[in-house]
């Protein structure tokens, strides 16, 4: 799988950034509350770090069992266990569980969800959970990116339901890459309690 150049790649990650700061600040299905929105300047980042963009391949479980996950609501959500990926950080091997979801009568999903914990967790970083979605390739070799490590929305509003990472997926590294702590994190407390609305990410 060709990489692109890092100039390139910088480049389109900070577009993508800033289409997203875009989006949370002015669309209706922001998870950004309406509260916040003329404060908000943006989501916090790491910088663009190849060392954190990994090739990897997708060991696959022969027969996915199904898992249930908890979630910040309480409402269990159950996954498909799809297999694991292998990723080394300063000489350090480590292993991330995959997920699918388990699709509706009628739904295809083609994406495979990694949550996951590391050592910045409730420091720099979103203390619950940091999600990465990678789309299905039709062999075994992936990206693995931690540059688009993103926040559930959970970390913006207490109106989404989000699974939490098993203990297996909570790394004792640090992964100084992707979202960084939600910036309005201390307004966001002071507000008042609002309806559960079911989204999962």
């Amino acid at each position: 799988m060709a990489q692109i150049p890092d100039a390139d790649y910088r480049k389109r990650l900070e577009i993508e950034r800033r289409e997203k700061d875009a989006f949370f600040k002015e669309d209706p299905h922001s998870p950004i509350p309406w509260a916040l929105r003329e404060k908000f300047t943006g989501l916090a980042y790491f910088p663009p770090s190849p060392k954190y963009r990994f090739t990897v391949t997708l060991h696959r479980n022969p027969k996915p069992e199904t898992v249930t996950l908890a979630t910040s609501k309480g409402i269990p959500r159950d996954m498909l266990k799809w297999g694991y990926f292998e990723f080394s950080v300063d000489g350090q091997t480590r292993r991330l569980q995959v997920y699918k979801s388990i699709p509706k009568p009628g739904e295809h999903d083609e994406s495979l969800f990694v949550p996951f914990r590391d050592a910045t967790s409730g420091k720099e970083t979103y203390g619950a959970a940091r999600y990465m979605d990678l789309a299905i390739q039709k062999t075994d070799a992936y990206e693995l990116d931690f540059n688009v490590a993103y926040n559930p929305y959970c970390a913006y509003s207490d109106d989404y339901v989000c699974p939490f990472p098993p203990r297996e997926n909570w790394l004792d590294i640090r992964i100084e890459a992707g979202e960084r702590n939600f910036p309005l994190e201390e307004e966001k407390e002071k507000l008042p309690p609002r309806g559960a609305a079911g989204h999962h990410h």
